[in-house]
């Protein structure tokens, strides 16, 4: 499927919350996480090492998530990402903030579809 455009500020704001909640699922590297990233979205979003790189150095600088350099399958020397302590303590605060941002915008658009469930 094709990349869909989506608003570089939805995916700016989306960005380390997914950052997040990939690397709680295991340490993993750069290249692996954008895969993941198309994997989630059905190949929708697509993401770059230019998008990605700096914002793992963000998250790194931030206490976030920890870098460590660590062997490939195949032996190559690689950077592999870990979250922190204080990155599963961010991931949950992004989470709860996404699922009311969720809940509200299906609830507007649930009225806009059908004005029959808008609250009286």
């Amino acid at each position: 499927m094709a990349a869909m455009n989506i608003d570089k500020d939805l995916v700016a704001a989306s960005a380390t919350p997914l950052v997040l909640a990939i690397l709680s699922e295991g340490e993993s590297y750069g290249y692996a996480i954008i895969k993941r990233v198309a994997e989630l979205s059905g190949g929708r979003l697509q993401w770059t090492d230019g998008m990605l790189y700096p914002l793992l150095h963000r998250l790194e600088r931030n206490g976030l998530v920890k870098a460590f350099w660590g062997r490939s399958e195949t032996g190559r020397q690689r950077k592999y990402y870990r979250l922190t302590s204080a990155g599963e303590a961010e991931l949950e605060r992004q989470r709860r903030q996404w699922q009311m941002v969720d809940r509200t915008m299906r609830g507007v658009w649930r009225a806009a579809i059908d004005p029959a469930e808008q609250p009286v």
